[in-house]
């Protein structure tokens, strides 16, 4: 059974950073693909960002430039900074695994683990 736990949403002005943090159990860790996702008011589900097994990292265009996202096998985590930060990325941010490949990172479909969710708010 895999878990998934976010941490590290909050307030921020626009311009501002946060660091979320998604801390995983199971011992699948080393070989899955950790992606970020986040859901804004009245919006779907986007893809924001994700990092492979083998630290290969994909972004949204949104996130190009801004968001980092890192892993620390040792920890069972991965990290996701995102600096200036704007309103548009108000969104509760998900953390979800895969170890399959049948679909895109990019695709929900793929995951079939998901966290719970943390709140980020940025103001203007």
């Amino acid at each position: 059974q895999v878990q998934l736990v976010e941490s590290g949403g909050g307030l921020v002005q626009a311009g501002g950073s946060l660091r979320l943090s998604c801390a995983t159990s199971g011992r699948t860790f080393s070989s899955r693909t950790t992606g970020w996702f986040r859901q804004g008011p009245g919006k779907e589900r986007e893809f924001v960002t994700c990092i492979t097994w083998n630290g290969s990292t994909a972004y949204a265009d949104s996130a190009k430039g801004r968001f980092t996202i890192s892993r620390d096998n040792a920890k069972n985590t991965v990290l996701l900074q995102m600096n200036s930060l704007e309103p548009n990325d108000t969104a509760v941010y998900y953390c979800a695994a895969t170890t399959s490949t049948y679909y895109s990172y990019s695709d929900r479909r793929a995951y079939p683990y998901w966290g719970q969710g943390t709140q980020v708010t940025v103001s203007s």
